[in-house]
């Protein structure tokens, strides 16, 4: 059994097995976050997708309390390592590393960063297979994730403006077809999608096999 916490925005605390992972945990700052980094004790391994604030967030005060593994680019590992984080695994777009137990993957995303690139991760561990697409645009080989890694799981951001929206993101649905998706990176800015609603229709057009999982920051789901 794995579990997967939404903390809102693209962060989640997963757990695989036997393992805590977080995701791009912007905690501090956070509107949506439905924890403290004080609440934080344990942590396995930190994936952070890219280095905008929202997604970087805390991962490095994590790491260094914890004693957490950070996955990142090796560039945005670089930059860790000189801001005094001792465990690192600096990788890139296509390689796959075993990190305490676990499979790690880091796939492609079409977004901007500053140090490194955008990415997204395949994590695998206990017979579960999650994918977390981080910021990302839709691209076709979405359809190559879903062929190669069957994810139980994929996490989209589908809030326009800064990636995917609905109509996008359910494309992403139909390409990949996991078990299940998860929202993300949606309700956090004025700017971005308030709800899910036009995504839930559009997968149950292009996708009708896929379960839509639309949690509350705070909220989890085992699988």
């Amino acid at each position: 059994m794995a579990k997967i916490k939404w903390l809102g925005h693209s962060a989640f605390e997963l757990k695989l097995a036997e393992k805590t992972v977080f995701i791009d945990p912007w905690i501090e700052g956070n509107p949506k976050s439905p924890i403290k980094l004080s609440e934080v004790t344990h942590a396995d391994v930190i994936c952070v997708t890219h280095d905008h604030g929202d997604h970087l967030g805390d991962a490095f005060s994590i790491c260094k309390k914890t004693k957490a593994v950070l996955v990142a680019t090796f560039e945005l590992c670089n930059y860790a390592q000189s801001n005094g984080v001792q465990n690192v695994v600096g990788m890139n777009i296509g390689g796959t590393a075993e990190v305490k137990g676990l499979k790690i993957t880091m796939v492609q995303a079409f977004h901007t960063a500053a140090r490194g690139a955008p990415t997204g991760f395949v994590l695998q561990g206990g017979g579960k297979i999650v994918y977390h697409a981080g910021d990302t645009g839709l691209f076709g080989d979405m359809q190559l994730i879903g062929k190669l890694y069957h994810p139980n799981v994929a996490l989209l951001p589908m809030g326009s403006y800064y990636t995917m929206g609905p109509l996008e993101a359910a494309e992403a649905v139909r390409l990949i077809t996991p078990e299940i998706v998860v929202p993300m990176h949606y309700q956090t800015f004025p700017v971005l999608v308030q709800s899910i609603d036009e995504f839930t229709k559009f997968v149950r057009e292009k996708a009708p096999q896929v379960k839509v999982v639309g949690l509350k920051p705070g909220e989890y789901f085992d699988f």
